[in-house]
């Protein structure tokens, strides 16, 4: 009988463990939600999203503590540069992802 108890006990203590851990996201995981919720913002699909995505999910990427505004600037920013786009044709991109709700 004791040992019946000591496995409920064991299994009740790794199930609880295993909850709140889950309930906790670890940073990377915010940082995956939030760039998440950009992407389906923006209405990335296929390979766009996975980039954006990549530059999002990169630990140099400083996207908390910045207002939404300057979040679009700097993912259209991000953007344009990976499609390498320049001169006037930077600029109409530019205008166009900004103006994106």
């Amino acid at each position: 009988m004791k040992m019946k108890t000591a496995i409920a006990l064991l299994l009740l203590s790794a199930f609880s463990a295993g909850n709140a851990s889950a309930a906790e996201k670890t940073e990377q995981q915010q940082k995956m939600t939030l760039c998440n919720q950009h992407a389906g913002e923006k209405g990335l699909k296929g390979d766009d999203r996975k980039a954006f995505m990549s530059n999002c999910l990169k630990k140099d990427s400083k996207m908390d503590g910045l207002t939404p505004q300057q979040r679009k600037m700097k993912t259209c920013n991000a953007d344009a540069s990976q499609k390498q786009l320049k001169g006037d044709e930077r600029k109409t991109f530019m205008s166009a992802c900004l103006k994106k709700s």
